[in-house]
């Protein structure tokens, strides 16, 4: 049903002798009629529009009763409210649709006693209800604050007209006010059903004086959110027209505008950058460029960019170094176990930069396998000399710009990582770490390895030129150390500029140590764990790195132990456990059967079998060489994956062997009617070097001579035709594979002697070494029954 606001009409008591006793009864949906207040209704329903025109042919007057449910197209008895008011028609409209607009008056409250019908239509027996009240001073008040308050709703609602004021004050009687504020109240139908109910007057005052209290503060904090909003909003548009007011005086005055003032803003960082000469020179040129365009020209944000990049490099910001040299070790030592000679040359950098002010930074290169402490040093030199640390990645660079940059005609353009890396660093003197230079790329985009000549020479990168900036840039100031795992792929141009530091990789009580002052406190704070939690067994870390790595740095070290810690960390936080201590015999339970295991007994317990060692990129390594023979013509089958280089020291081997075999007692036809197969096992892995000449000689005579190789030794070295033994590279990460192997004796070239001393003499004990110059000399020492 459709309300609008109406005023009251008076009516004379005199219509209440009028309204019959036996009332047709209107079903209202969201709505509840009120007495002397005009409603309009829009009346659809069939049964509704029957009863209005029965209704209007007789009397015209009517029962109007709020529904309890407004979705209930059929209510039945128990779905009206009780108490409503009886109406009479003033006007009724037919509509096309067969539905009917009417207007109706309330006439007076009554109550249904009983159902007398309920088709077609509702029809009730009805009592009329008088209000009942006594005049007093408090019924006063109450209707005075009704009418005060609803007053105050009128002037804040807009859709109330402002004469209901008026006729609220013209009201003197309590329940007709009553009413009228009510029907013009937004309440819900269960409210304005509980003011139709009260039948005293000055409980409905009491009950309406509730809900007029409430509406009346959620409209004032309603128009206070609307007069903050219309501030704000004023506000906004004051200062958007005192902007546009300072735009127009600005512009009479010749003082610019906001162009001109970013302008000024530009110019007075670049001043502040403290740039050279020549960079400053150029700065300036591009910002005249930059006033002269437009904002929405193509070249504008690549001039703007430009000039931010040119600001923001520290020109002349640098961080002063820590030349305290015994802080310097102090730091060191506590980052990292052992390195001493690289510790050493920082020391001495810093040694003649505190005597020398101006000396240049050294060029550092560190060669070793993974997993030795490469990357991390880097970091400890940084923090020992108070510097700024940035590292870049050069593996699989393959583009020349990504060191150089772009220039300003590519779209995107953006200065080379040497450039970024400065900026980032904020600072013109950072230690700054190239890493894996050995696994740069080159292709139809340049040579990036080119690139970094003019970076890495001391003597020409005071003035390095990116193309991006197109201005040379200082460098000379910068620390740049270098990583990789092999020289063998780095130009000699770049091999050449750099101070190469060789890093070896550490035997098994170097990584008991490594593992109990860095690795295990480093992952048990990792883990969320405490030291109390979990308490590691020097036997248990010796057998992690005998049984589950085989490695030259301790990165799998790290692995297994973060494993053990992971595993210990569900226990505690499961409650299971609050401390546990790992010994040797519970590694099976935490990270299962062994790994690794020594073959040298196993595999050498045969004639033919001989232990070489090996030199990789990730360190030394034991090498089984296999020979067997069989029936055939001179045939020397080579397996493997083996290199040119080992295929020619096997055919050399035996070529020796087939020169000396009157002193060997082999026959001279020895090889007329066999076929001999070297084999070298771990097949998928390539191998290459001369390096297995002795260890491939020695299993060829041990596989002819039908003559067991000495389990407990291994060898290393190069050949000639004339059985002459020549030095290899590789000593000391070949000595560390052979005690990493349980390998206790050693043949050697007697030229690689020397080699010795750089091997720690802690590496060293229990070992004995044999260097060798001959041939024979390799077969007394390790074929046994050979002689001495």
């Amino acid at each position: 049903m459709d309300e609008n606001f109406e005023f009251a009409i008076d009516q004379s008591s005199s219509d209440n002798a009028k309204i019959p006793s036996d009332l047709a009864i209107l079903p209202l949906r969201d709505t509840v009629a009120f007495p002397n207040i005009v409603t309009p209704l829009v009346v659809a329903r069939d049964k509704s529009v029957q009863l209005i025109n029965d209704v209007i042919a007789g009397s015209r007057i009517l029962g109007l009763v709020a529904q309890k449910e407004a979705d209930n197209e059929n209510p039945t008895e128990a779905d009206i409210y009780n108490y409503g008011v009886a109406a009479i028609i003033l006007r009724m409209l037919k509509f096309p649709d067969g539905s009917l607009r009417i207007l109706v008056q309330g006439i007076a409250r009554i109550k249904l006693l009983k159902e007398l019908q309920s088709e077609p239509y509702f029809k009730f027996k009805i009592r009329i209800l008088s209000d009942h009240y006594d005049n007093s001073t408090e019924l006063e008040a109450l209707k005075r604050n009704v009418a005060i308050q609803f007053q105050k709703i009128v002037s804040l609602v807009p859709q109330l007209p402002d004469e209901l004021q008026v006729v609220v004050v013209n009201t003197s009687h309590p329940g007709k006010l009553a009413d009228l504020v009510a029907s013009n109240l937004n309440l819900s139908v269960a409210e304005k059903q509980h003011i139709i109910e009260a039948i005293d007057v000055k409980q409905r005052l009491e009950k309406l004086t509730i809900f007029v209290s409430r509406e009346l503060e959620v409209l004032e904090m309603g128009s206070k959110i609307q007069d903050q909003v219309q501030t704000e909003l004023g506000k906004n548009q004051r200062e958007y027209f005192l902007r546009e007011q300072l735009r127009a005086i600005q512009k009479e005055l010749g003082a610019g505008d906001e162009r001109s003032m970013e302008i000024d803003e530009l110019s007075e960082k670049i001043k502040n950058a403290a740039m050279p000469e020549e960079a400053e020179k150029e700065a300036r040129r591009e910002l005249d460029r930059l006033s002269k365009m437009q904002p929405g020209a193509a070249e504008y944000t690549v001039s703007r960019t430009y000039l931010d990049w040119m600001i923001a490099l520290p020109w002349a910001i640098a961080t002063e170094d820590n030349l305290d040299i015994v802080a310097a070790q102090k730091v060191l030592d506590d980052d990292h176990y052992d390195l001493e000679k690289v510790k050493e040359r920082i020391i001495e950098y810093l040694a003649v930069r505190k005597l020398k002010k101006d000396s240049r930074g050294p060029i550092l290169c560190f060669v070793g396998p993974p997993g030795v402490g490469k990357t991390s040093l880097g970091r400890s030199i940084a923090r020992a000399m108070g510097r700024k640390f940035v590292r870049i990645s050069l593996g699989g660079v393959h583009d020349e710009a990504e060191i150089r940059g772009h220039r300003r005609t590519y779209i995107g353009a953006l200065p080379g990582r040497i450039i970024q890396g400065i900026k980032n660093a904020g600072s013109n003197n950072p230690i700054f770490m190239l890493d894996e230079v050995d696994k740069i790329g080159q292709d139809f985009r340049g040579d990036p390895s080119s690139a970094l000549l003019e970076v890495l020479d001391p003597e020409q990168n005071f003035s390095f030129s990116d193309h991006y900036l197109d201005i040379p840039f200082d460098l000379s100031r910068v620390m740049f150390i270098t990583t990789a795992n092999i020289l063998d792929t780095v130009p000699s141009a770049l091999r050449d500029r750099m101070e190469v530091i060789h890093l070896s990789g550490y035997i098994d009580e170097e990584k008991v140590q490594i593992a109990g002052k860095y690795l295990i406190p480093r992952q048990v704070a990792e883990n969320g764990l405490k030291k109390k939690n979990i308490v590691f067994h020097k036997s248990a870390v010796s057998k992690i790195i005998q049984g589950y790595t085989r490695e030259a740095g301790v990165r799998n070290l790290e692995r297994q132990i973060a494993t053990i810690c992971r595993k210990v960390a569900k226990e505690v936080a499961a409650g299971k456990t609050e401390r546990q201590f790992i010994k040797a015999e519970d590694l099976v339970t935490f990270l299962g059967p062994e790994k690794f295991y020594s073959e040298v007994k196993e595999r050498t317990a045969q004639s033919g079998v001989a232990t070489g060692l090996a030199w990789t990129p990730t360190g030394g390594d034991v090498l089984f060489i296999e020979a067997s023979q069989m029936p055939g013509s001179k045939g020397l089958i080579l397996t493997g994956q083996l290199g040119d280089v080992m295929k020619e020291s096997a055919q050399a081997a035996l070529s020796y062997i087939r020169s000396r075999s009157g002193d060997y007692q082999l026959g001279e036809d020895f090889f007329a009617k066999k076929d001999i197969h070297v084999h070298v096992p771990a097949g998928a892995i390539p191998k290459d070097g001369p390096s297995a000449g002795v260890t491939i000689s020695t299993a060829l005579l041990s596989l002819l001579l039908n003559k067991v190789v000495r389990n407990d030794m291994a060898m290393t070295g190069e050949i000639t035709l004339r059985g002459k033994v020549l030095p290899v590279g590789g000593i000391k990460e070949k000595m560390l594979a052979a005690r990493r192997a349980g390998i206790q004796k050693v043949i050697l070239p007697a030229k690689n002697k020397d080699d010795l001393e750089e091997i720690p003499e802690n590496a060293k004990r229990g070992m004995t070494f044999y260097p060798v110059d001959t041939l024979d000399d390799v077969f007394r020492l390790a074929i046994k029954g050979l002689g001495k």
